[in-house]
């Protein structure tokens, strides 16, 4: 079994969700506990480069957290997919709908 770490950190206007391990049934619970938390009204980078796979129950809450951000005025960024989540987007087409972004020092500055 590979452990799965969530951490969330606050910055100016913006919060940092980092995730590393498989995104699943057995693991969404305790994401959608951390994300839970999160204001709806500001920016979420929700940090996946340490993401190797997700599947369709990881896919449901990202889509159920971006329209709830959506509908509160906040803003959803997928940073630093991997190969099979990627493609799990794009299989389902969620890739028109979510915005994807490479990590950028200023996030990985942030969130170490």
């Amino acid at each position: 079994m590979h452990d799965f770490i969530v951490t969330s950190a606050q910055f100016a206007g913006r919060r940092v969700i980092t995730v590393t391990g498989d995104i699943d049934l057995q693991t969404c619970t305790e994401l959608a506990h951390v994300t839970a938390a999160v204001p709806f009204d500001e920016t979420l980078h929700l940090d996946l480069a340490g993401v190797p796979f997700m599947d369709s129950s990881g896919l449901h809450l990202i889509l159920d957290l971006r329209r709830r951000l959506q509908a509160e005025g906040g803003q959803l960024s997928l940073v630093g997919l991997r190969d099979q989540p990627t493609h799990l987007l794009q299989l389902t087409g969620s890739d028109e709908l979510l915005i994807a972004c490479e990590p950028d020092d200023e996030i990985r500055a942030d969130s170490s």
